[in-house]
């Protein structure tokens, strides 16, 4: 019987794929980024809300994918993440890694070999503060306590295709982080480099 279930998904995924291959664009990317935003000197009286850390550094992989479903306009999806931990405040007890991802309303066109996107959305900031302790759940055990913010967000890149389907695109990303206290500003810049696949049209 759980093969016969298997069988069916799997029959059932092949179909929807084929069907949104006909009639849609799917777009997956993996990138490369880095962060920038107003370092701790740059604090001001009318900061002091905020903590003397900046969020920039670090090296931030990334995960795309935009589904286009009517003309040029669908929606997307990204996650990025710091890949090493920093020190907040230079402690080498508090370990940090900031997480951010995004859902957003897109417009993507193509002409050619190249092409472009330009999206908005909202989000979420989390970072996540690693210490020698275990929190536990119904879920299971972290070493980390989460710190989380909605976000506003807008980004764009530019598409240049090596072949029909693959394309290496530079991009920016802007982010408006509500109530961002740990660190010395709400805003940040995220620009980077991804390789991408487009399925479809």
């Amino acid at each position: 019987m759980k093969r016969l279930f298997a069988a069916l998904f799997w029959l059932s995924s092949i179909s929807l794929v084929g069907a949104l291959h006909a009639q849609q664009q799917i777009d997956a990317q993996f990138g490369i980024n880095g962060i920038s935003a107003p370092s701790a000197s740059n604090l001001n009286a009318n900061t002091l809300d905020h903590s003397p850390q900046s969020l920039s550094g670090g090296v931030y992989p990334s995960f795309a994918a935009d589904f286009i479903i009517w003309h040029n306009l669908g929606f997307n999806g990204e996650v990025a993440w710091r890949a090493t931990r920093a020190l907040y405040q230079d402690d080498p007890t508090s370990p940090y890694r900031p997480i951010f991802y995004d859902f957003n309303a897109v417009y993507a066109r193509k002409a050619g070999r190249v092409g472009f996107t330009a999206m908005g959305g909202i989000g979420a900031e989390s970072v996540r503060f690693y210490g020698n302790f275990q929190n536990c759940n119904n879920l299971g055990c972290t070493n980390y306590v989460s710190s989380n913010h909605f976000l506003g967000h807008v980004g764009g890149a530019l598409r240049l295709y090596m072949t029909k389907s693959v394309y290496l695109a530079p991009e920016a990303h802007f982010y408006f982080v509500h109530n961002n206290i740990e660190f010395t500003s709400a805003h940040a810049t995220r620009y980077g480099l991804n390789i991408g696949y487009s399925f479809g049209r």
